[in-house]
């Protein structure tokens, strides 16, 4: 195969993510690479949240088709946007290494930190994880829902008079925006959701394509996000519920996983910590679920639900 077609989002996000990897894949392989654009419900879909018009994989399905129909031989994703089932027939042939996992605040004037933002200060997410978490941290701030590509999220903090806007940082720095971040929200304050930061190579499982693209694939990185996946398929979650989830592998082989589930409103949080070794990360983030089903996150992911829906 001397062409890899590779379908992709038509954001510019989605374009500069494909295109970093098309040229690691060009080396990888001695290949050339073709990006093909695959407009997805979810980008055609701007005013009105996720959770009322079917969740994360609104991002994915069409691409899917591209890949099935022969249209495209592999596909980038954002980790992050993936649901917790792929299309029959379809496999992650590579998750490269992670980039930076954490939220970024970007404020409407420099040097914007959260701990100094003023009392009421109206702060722009269109995550219920990120909302969920800002509130248990600062009860007071007003969280406002925000839509749309990284350009359109940066210009709505001037149109509409927020003080702060939380997007992700892997974005921001993939696209050479890195400067606009006033801080990169610690963990500890701002979990992420799983998959953040994390890229994953979508393909046909037969074929040699998908065993060749494993020269992209990071270990670490790929029992990360097993982990992650892992906990939040098994709590049933979804772009409804405020979950979220980090594990990191350690040098000596053991993955370390966090996990949260919150109420809307931050007033309750259930954070489980578990470790394992590496080749168990899939059961390591099942037993976390577990662990935040038997400490009553099940009702707060319903109460989630209820409420997005309503």
């Amino acid at each position: 195969m001397s062409l890899v077609r590779i379908a992709t989002r038509g954001s510019a996000l989605a374009l500069a993510q494909s295109g970093q990897l098309g040229r690691r894949i060009e080396a990888a392989l001695g290949v050339e690479v073709e990006l093909v654009t695959v407009r997805t419900t979810g980008d055609r879909i701007q005013d009105r949240s996720l959770a009322k018009v079917g969740g994360k994989g609104l991002f994915v399905k069409e691409v899917e088709e591209a890949l099935l129909e022969g249209r495209a031989d592999l596909a980038v994703h954002s980790a992050k946007d993936l649901p917790a089932e792929l299309a029959p027939g379809l496999g992650l042939a590579a998750i490269p290494a992670r980039a930076d996992c954490r939220d970024a605040l970007i404020g409407r004037v420099g040097g914007t930190h959260l701990e100094g933002l003023p009392r009421g200060a109206r702060v722009g997410t269109g995550s219920v994880r990120r909302k969920s978490q800002l509130l248990a941290h600062r009860p007071d701030l007003v969280i406002r829902p925000l839509r749309g590509n990284v350009d359109t999220r940066l210009r709505k903090l001037e149109e509409e008079g927020l003080d702060a806007v939380v997007l992700a940082c892997a974005g921001l720095d993939r696209l050479s925006l890195e400067e606009r971040i006033h801080e990169r929200l610690d963990p500890s304050v701002l979990l992420p959701c799983a998959g953040q930061g994390t890229l994953a190579i979508e393909a046909r499982e037969e074929g040699p394509l998908f065993e060749d693209l494993a020269a992209l694939d990071d270990a670490a990185a790929r029992f990360a996000l097993t982990a992650e996946r892992a906990f939040v398929g098994a709590l049933s979650g979804d772009c409804h519920a405020p979950i979220a989830a980090l594990a990191v592998v350690r040098p000596e082989g053991r993955v370390q996983l966090r996990g949260r589930v919150l109420a809307t409103d931050g007033g309750r949080v259930v954070a489980v910590d578990a470790s394992g070794a590496a080749h168990e990360a899939l059961a390591l983030g099942r037993g976390a679920a577990e662990e935040a089903l038997g400490r009553g996150a099940e009702a707060l992911i319903a109460k989630a639900r209820e409420e997005a829906l309503a």
